[in-house]
């Protein structure tokens, strides 16, 4: 399979391992929630990579759907590259913006996408897929780092979303009206599409030329490419003329599937009996819905200056200008396709808040309850894409549409980041993450697996069970407790009888001789250096 080489990728091929968790500091006068809380829709402001990094340990494999819309790297749009990577080369694009003069701009590019790619596909479900928006400045460099990170063998679709609907006559070639959607799913064999609803159009292209009494139907090619025994047969037409397979194709049916198929009036040789046979398709009999396409029209999905219509409607009081915002109905498209009533969707390029508002909507359609997690690092991250959220749930008297005029249900929970969660912080105790930062931090680095707070009893000092191990985290963000505290004989017989699974305790120190551990059923991991010795 071809690579991609291109300046900085041997520094930050590995460099999503090396970002640092971060805590999640829940933001309650920016939420509209009754509970700030993890398991919330989420709007997270900061970073995008680092932020990705503090979800892995609650939301790992859990993603069913992935859309981003990340910079096109246009050479206009000044984004600036900010990764700390441990290079001095890298060091040096720190900070600067990339603009169209950069003779290093798509390899700042490529840089700044692979580690990002790289923890979406690990909070991607197995059977979840991860749709891009693009244009042609990135999308053939995008493609073969999409097929390195996800597999060649896992890519789905290069959509085409016609995101204009007229000819710009100042352009110098050729007027650009779409952009690129790549869709790649996390393992092909187990992801498959949702059919879309039949409409109008689709229902009109079937026909009842002959009057059948089974009503409207069309015709299907009744050739294969496929070779089987008793698949090449000639075929006799009411007019008398006779066909056979064109070389190297076969009839679909076989003999007697063929006979049977006729004898029904399922064959259909034209007006006057003497074309190529086709395979009668009845309406009433056809799949209820349709399999998705790679064209997508704006008439169908929307265009960018209906998505800048829609952000202005919410913004009246304070009209806002983005270049290209995407329509609503191009991300309910998605989410129909990827999506059912219970998955959870996630936006780590945020911009304006499209997805999450696509999300409440689809969630209104059809009594669904999918959930949102949108990260956004700039400074709007407050203003405009949680605001835009804020208004569509409260509703906004002004709107035409009813939906929005009376307040779609729904509510997030806002974050910011917070620290770094820092093994040499820990030992100092200069700096002390709140208990379900940690516990969350432990429990993933230690298991492999996603951890949920719901099963935290932080009485006992219990942050839930593994595959393998129930896990105990003696700690409190408090340094006098962190030097006084650990495992003792009354803790472990505390703990009560045990099960199948062993007893991991995490603490800063321990009194017990292996002895005890073992009729316990416990193994004891020291604050903080053995975070990192267990996985599974």
């Amino acid at each position: 399979m071809p690579t991609l080489n291109f300046k900085g990728k041997t520094f930050v091929q590995n460099h999503h391992l090396t970002v640092p968790y971060h805590e999640l500091i829940p933001q309650p006068d920016k939420s509209v929630s009754d509970e700030v809380r993890l398991d919330d829709n989420l709007i997270i402001h900061g970073d995008n990579l680092v932020a990705l990094k503090a979800l892995l340990p609650v939301y790992a494999e859990k993603i069913k759907c992935i859309y981003i819309d990340p910079p096109y790297n246009t050479g206009t749009e000044h984004w600036v590259y900010n990764d700390n990577v441990n290079s001095p080369m890298m060091q040096e694009w720190l900070g600067g913006i990339v603009d169209r003069d950069d003779l290093t701009r798509h390899d700042k590019w490529l840089c700044m996408m692979m580690p990002r790619l790289q923890i979406l596909r690990e909070l991607l479900r197995e059977d979840g897929a991860i749709f891009i928006s693009i244009d042609d400045n990135e999308v053939h460099h995008l493609r073969v780092i999409m097929d390195d990170i996800f597999g060649e063998k896992n890519f789905v679709a290069n959509i085409i979303w016609e995101k204009k609907f007229s000819p710009q006559n100042d352009e110098k070639y050729l007027t650009s009206t779409h952009d690129h959607i790549l869709l790649y799913a996390k393992d092909k064999e187990q992801w498959s599409p949702n059919l879309l609803q039949r409409t109008d159009e689709a229902n009109e292209r079937f026909k009842n030329p002959d009057n059948d009494p089974r009503g409207p139907w069309s015709s299907g090619d009744m050739t294969s490419k496929t070779k089987a025994k008793g698949h090449s047969y000639p075929i006799t037409s009411p007019s008398g003329k006779v066909f056979i397979p064109p070389t190297g194709r076969q009839w679909a049916p076989s003999k007697e599937t063929f006979d049977q198929l006729e004898a029904e009036g399922r064959i259909w040789y034209g007006e006057k009996g003497e074309n190529v046979p086709r395979i009668k398709q009845f309406l009433s009999e056809v799949q209820q819905g349709i399999v998705p396409m790679t064209i997508w029209k704006h008439a169908e999905v929307g265009h960018n200056q209906e998505a800048k219509q829609e952000l202005n409607a919410i913004f009246k009081d304070n009209p806002i200008d983005f270049d290209t915002p995407k329509p609503r109905r191009l991300l309910k498209r998605i989410l129909q396709i990827a999506t059912g009533p219970n998955d959870l969707i996630l936006d780590s390029f945020a911009g304006t808040g499209t997805t999450a508002q696509a999300v409440l909507e689809i969630n209104e359609e059809d009594q669904g309850h999918r959930k949102f997690i949108l990260v956004e690092m700039e400074e709007y991250a407050n203003d405009i894409t949680a605001e835009r959220i804020r208004r569509v749930i409260r509703g906004i008297p002004s709107s035409r549409d009813d939906g929005l005029k009376n307040g779609l249900n729904g509510s997030f929970s806002f974050f910011e980041l917070g620290e770094a969660i820092d093994v040499n912080s820990l030992i100092s105790g200069e700096k002390l993450p709140p208990y379900m930062e940690l516990a969350r931090y432990v429990f993933y680095t230690a298991t492999g697996e996603a951890f949920d707070s719901i099963e935290v009893d932080e009485s006992r000092y219990y942050i839930g069970s593994s595959a393998h191990y129930e896990v105990y985290l003696l700690y409190q963000p408090n340094l006098s407790f962190l030097k006084s505290t650990a495992l003792n004989l009354e803790f472990a017989e505390s703990m009560g009888p045990y099960g199948n699974r062993k007893r991991l305790v995490f603490a800063p120190m321990k009194y017990l001789d292996e002895h005890y551990l073992e009729k316990y059923y416990i193994e004891f991991a020291q604050l903080p250096y053995e975070i990192y010795r267990f996985k599974g």
